[in-house]
């Protein structure tokens, strides 16, 4: 089973965050940066470190994914 570190999870929501800003008078987040947002927030509350890949809904999942491929190319 794969785990993502709570650090993992926020330099995601980070890079989510630096290419799609938040908009509107709300601030929404984009919709890539939002799905992660959900389980750091968990994380956070549960005082946990890390969290198993297969809690994380579609659109998480391939948000850190693609961040995954991103920091290996760079």
């Amino acid at each position: 089973m794969l785990f993502l570190s709570i650090q993992d999870l926020e330099a995601a929501i980070n890079y989510w965050r630096s290419q799609s800003s938040a908009v509107g008078e709300e601030l929404h987040l984009c919709p890539e940066a939002a799905a992660l947002a959900k389980p750091y927030a968990l994380m956070i509350v549960q005082g946990s470190q890390r969290v198993p890949m297969d809690v994380l809904d579609e659109i998480a999942k391939s948000a850190i994914q693609k961040f995954f491929k991103t920091k290996q190319t760079n």
